[in-house]
């Protein structure tokens, strides 16, 4: 069976990522399918691709709103049927249901998405019962179970809904999973009997690296943004608080910053998260309630002021990062004193659950401060090796670029690991680590451990080298930890092994992370594809925004970052050239790309020569500020004398700088303002003159009206039709 046709024909690419082709083979073939693939691994593809090429509807359940919409969007952009996907939840109207009815019946939508309390509604099952139905996706599938991360109980009944629709193949995705929650996914919905995929968790285009956390923090983020100036980045924080507090401090210094958490009302979370998608802003920074639902494919950095609770949160929230393949840069401060802050969180916690997130904090703590290749770190933790020599992605994190020194450490691991067997393995690494360097404590006295010859057999090294030893240990597969017994550690095969047969042990010195280490590393990782026209990218991003602004998507449904800089690379200008670009296809060129091969063609022509009227520079520094901050007050409807004024501006200077906003495509509504100036008759004679002019200069305007309007009330009612009709 041939899939790279129809890959081609409908998403423009030429192939498969990872496990693609073989899960999409198993859904077209009608089989139950599992994947466990990592966040940014084209999860959503496997059920996009069968749902198109096989007759019927596939329903597709998933959680979060803003991440169905998001996809319907991206789908729509493929084909000229706009009816191709549809939602199907608590937002829609009667008239629109019935829409999406009809188009179902019609043969014509092929991917419905819906959540799963809409699924529950007897309305729906009855009509979806008469229809044909190709598969069920079930997305985000951890939900399912009570082990998972994110537990809903209306995702528990889906097997019998499902049944009571139609007998139809079921595809669960999830990004993590472990054994539990995956055996736990398959039972509750009963297809234990499903093709599983598990892809592997190596995001090589990521580059990690871990900063110590001095006073001079938020001075090391304005940096590094400011470096990536344009670039669209995520900045996450613990507090709601400490979000406000940063948001403020980048708006201050001319970054395009807005901020996103769980304190803000639902219309504000809604706007900050457009105005992200839609480039209107450059910079997130939130709590974790921002990102489950977002599928924004250029993400460039995703910076942690505070390190999370767990790894598998790290591995998510990361990955949010060069979902398109390009270059993404992960940037996390670490202090351990933020982690005895989270251990003071938990203390009032049940004992069980405090164990367990004491383990995984100290997951956490073992990352940052490792020495090693922190690729190699990660994926050892979520049960995949790592080849650091010659691996994918080998390269790409601090630690390798600026490797730390080695020395021999066979003596202290014979040591360390006699000492496990020694205490016949019932000690967590603290306490092995306590017993090593002779530090009593209640529970080493209980064991009468601190009788034993080997009690202190190692204080000639600190306890954080033991600790590093341990972690170094851990990884090469010597010992394991016990997850039923929250951490407790065992000597594995190869650790008997060893110490029946030791060899040479290269241990990598550690981080030393205190205050004073300050020189923090500033790195620039592997970019993306190389382009060798970087103002035609500028225009075509520009021509995006338009077109994205006139359909009402973001940029990246029209077309993604790598293919704007292939463009720039082939310059096709022709409709079937362009079809031939990376992630366009036959669907995209032609709904989206006459403008663009006409663009291209008389960049051709000029030869590379460009009007500068053409380019829409981004204004930064002070101005993005001041933009924000007039968005923000007329939102409010403070009144225009008074934001010039805590300004210093005049109101002449106000509304030039609200004109640069209006038309760099923003919105900006300032309708409450011309309500005191001017009644309805006179506001609809000045629209309707806009509407029919030749031209919006105020001179003309100035001229037609003869004094009737002064050239202040013109240009304020200039920028109000600019905002409704253009915008």
């Amino acid at each position: 069976m041939d899939l790279h046709s129809p890959l081609k024909k409908f998403f423009g690419f030429n192939k498969f990522k990872g496990l693609q082709e073989q899960v999409i083979k198993s859904i077209v073939n009608n089989q139950n399918t599992f994947v466990i693939m990592p966040t940014g691994g084209g999860k959503s593809l496997c059920y996009q691709l069968p749902a198109l090429m096989k007759e019927g509807t596939a329903i597709v359940v998933s959680p979060l709103i803003a991440l169905m919409k998001n996809q319907v969007d991206a789908i729509r952009g493929i084909s000229e049927e706009h009816g191709i996907a549809h939602v199907l939840n608590s937002s829609l109207n009667k008239t629109e249901v019935a829409q999406v009815k009809a188009d179902i019946a019609n043969g014509i939508t092929k991917l419905l998405y819906v959540a799963p309390e809409s699924l529950i509604k007897e309305e729906y099952v009855t009509f979806l019962r008469t229809q044909t139905i190709s598969f069920v996706a079930i997305d985000e599938a951890h939900c399912i179970s009570e082990w998972g991360h994110d537990f809903r109980p209306d995702y528990r009944n889906l097997k019998h809904i499902i049944k009571a629709i139609d007998n139809v193949p079921v595809i669960c995705l999830t990004a993590t999973a472990t054994e539990k929650v995956q055996e736990d996914i398959l039972k509750t919905l009963g297809i234990t009997d499903a093709n599983r995929f598990k892809a592997s968790f190596n995001r090589s285009n990521l580059f990690y690296e871990v900063r110590p956390k001095t006073k001079e923090v938020e001075k090391d983020i304005i940096r590094f943004v400011k470096q990536r100036e344009g670039k669209s980045g995520i900045i996450y924080c613990l507090s709601r608080k400490k979000v406000e507090e940063i948001a403020q401090i980048l708006q201050v210094n001319g970054i395009n910053a807005v901020p996103y958490h769980a304190g803000l009302d639902s219309k504000t979370r809604v706007k900050h998260q457009d105005m992200f998608l839609m480039e209107n802003c450059d910079v997130v920074v939130a709590t974790i309630a921002f990102g489950m639902g977002i599928d924004k494919p250029d993400v460039r950095y995703v910076i942690h002021h505070d390190i999370p609770k767990s790894l598998e949160s790290y591995y998510q929230e990361t990955g949010r990062a060069g979902r398109d393949d390009g270059e993404g840069y992960c940037l996390a401060f670490y202090a351990y004193k933020d982690i005895e802050k989270l251990e003071k969180f938990m203390a009032s916690k049940p004992v069980a659950e405090q164990e367990i997130g004491h383990a995984l904090l100290q997951e956490v703590v073992g990352y940052a401060e490792t020495s090693m290749n922190r690729r190699k770190y990660l994926l050892h933790y979520f049960g995949e090796d790592f080849d650091e020599l010659n691996g994918e992605g080998a390269e790409m994190d601090d630690n390798s670029k600026n490797p730390k020194k080695k020395h021999e450490a066979k003596e202290n691991v014979i040591t360390l690991l006699s000492v496990i067997k020694e205490t016949l393995q019932k000690y967590k690494s603290k306490e092995i680590v306590n017993t090593i360097i002779g530090k009593e404590n209640a529970l080493l006295t209980s064991h009468k451990t601190h009788l034993q010859p080997f009690f202190g057999i190692g204080k000639h090294k600190s306890a954080g080298y033991w600790m590093a030893l341990i972690r170094q240990v851990l990884v090469v597969n010597f010992i394991r930890k016990e997850i039923e017994q929250y951490g407790v550690v065992k000597l594995t095969k190869e650790g008997v092994g060893y110490l029946e047969n030791p060899t040479s042990f290269m241990m990598t010195e550690d981080h030393v992370y205190s205050e004073e280490n300050d020189n923090a590393i500033i790195i620039n990782s592997k970019s993306s594809v190389g382009v060798s026209d970087e103002k035609l990218v500028k225009v075509l991003k520009d021509l995006r925004k338009k077109v994205a602004s006139k359909q009402g998507v973001p940029p990246f449904a029209v077309f993604q970052d790598l293919s704007l800089d292939d463009m720039a690379l082939k310059y096709p200008i022709n409709l079937e050239e362009l079809a031939k670009v990376h992630g366009v296809g036959e669907g995209k060129a032609k709904k989206f790309g006459k403008e663009f091969i006409a663009l291209i063609a008389s960049y051709v022509e000029e030869n590379d020569v460009l009007r500068p009227d053409d380019l829409v520079v981004k204004s930064t520094g002070v101005n993005s500020g001041l933009k924000l901050y007039i968005i923000q007050n007329t939102d409010r409807k403070l009144p225009l004398e008074d934001i010039a004024k805590s300004k210093g501006l005049e109101i002449n200077d106000l509304i030039k700088e609200m004109e640069r906003i209006i038309f760099s495509g923003t919105k900006l509504d300032i309708h409450y303002a011309l309500d005191e100036l001017l009644d309805e008759d006179q506001q609809e004679e000045i629209y309707d003159y806009f509407m029919e002019a030749e031209t919006d200069k105020i001179q003309d305007a100035l001229n037609e009206f003869d004094g009737d309007y002064d050239e202040d009330e013109l240009r304020l009612m200039r920028i109000k039709f600019i905002n409704e009709v253009a915008n």
